[in-house]
């Protein structure tokens, strides 16, 4: 009796040979990117606000942290929004340092006024502050009660009793990036440079010398920060004869953009605060 056969077996392929079904690509893993950005935005806008700085800087380091896994992820191939992560990178650590700086500011103004009533309980009276002369009017002790000193043209030297020097430079035309804070569209940005000489016989510290502007109507200004150090402010001491320079940017409404005025104080509480004022270029 004859058997059958048996029937050929069914070829197989291997995976992915045609007719085989294929497995779906993996889908992008972008949401540390997108995350980094949005967190470095708004860090950076937290952190330009006196009050909520250390805010910016606890979301400067999330920022930093998503977007350094996120560009990471991105250069294996997992995600697509490399770009989105590193500006969520650079933002969080402007984030940081902004906060850094505010810190160094309080810290020495709280030094400064704790050295202030240390003189004041010592001697019984406050301690008289430095007499401004030289180079422009005098100005009156705060105690006196007598007018303030005529305001300063941009490119003047005011010279202190002690021998310290600031000048307050031109406002400039500043065009912020596109990531930069304080500064409103449609507004425009002009940037000075402010120098302090110390002429005195002791260190300077500077890091609280920080200015206030106006605009030609007396509204206050915002100080603009950037990635392109729209603002640089001072830091730490500067030693007898040496001397510090920064920058720092400044937004104006349109209307009120022709003319600004800069007020600073190259310590807090030992000297006279002096104003710059002139028109913009």
């Amino acid at each position: 009796m004859t058997m059958p056969s048996p029937s050929p077996a069914q070829p197989y392929g291997p995976p992915g040979m045609p007719g085989m079904p294929q497995a779906p690509l993996p889908q992008p893993r972008n949401g540390l990117g997108v995350t980094a950005l949005v967190l470095g935005i708004v860090g950076l806008v937290f952190a330009i606000i006196p009050i909520f700085f250390w805010l910016g800087a606890i979301l400067g380091v999330l920022a930093l942290i998503f977007g350094i896994i996120g560009a990471s992820r991105a250069s294996k191939g997992l995600a697509t929004n490399k770009g989105m992560a590193i500006t969520g990178t650079v933002l969080g650590g402007l984030s940081v340092v902004v906060a850094v700086i505010w810190v160094i500011v309080l810290a020495t103004a709280v030094k400064d006024v704790a050295e202030e009533l240390d003189k004041v309980k010592v001697d019984g009276t406050p301690s008289a502050s430095a007499a401004p002369g030289g180079e422009a009017t005098d100005a009156p002790s705060k105690d006196t009660g007598e007018k303030a000193p005529a305001a300063l043209k941009f490119g003047d030297t005011f010279t202190y009793d002690d021998g310290i020097k600031v000048t307050v430079s031109q406002p400039k035309a500043h065009t912020p990036d596109g990531f930069a804070a304080g500064h409103t569209k449609g507004n425009k940005a002009f940037q000075v440079t402010i120098t302090i000489v110390n002429g005195s016989d002791k260190p300077l510290d500077v890091a609280g010398a920080l200015p206030d502007a106006k605009d030609a109507q007396g509204a206050a200004a915002d100080m603009v920060f950037d990635g392109s150090y729209a603002s640089k402010p001072f830091q730490g001491k500067v030693l007898p004869g040496k001397q510090a320079t920064a920058q720092y940017t400044f937004s104006l409404a349109p209307a009120a953009a022709g003319e600004l005025q800069v007020e600073l104080s190259p310590t807090i509480l030992e000297h006279d605060a002096q104003i710059w004022t002139g028109p913009t270029k």
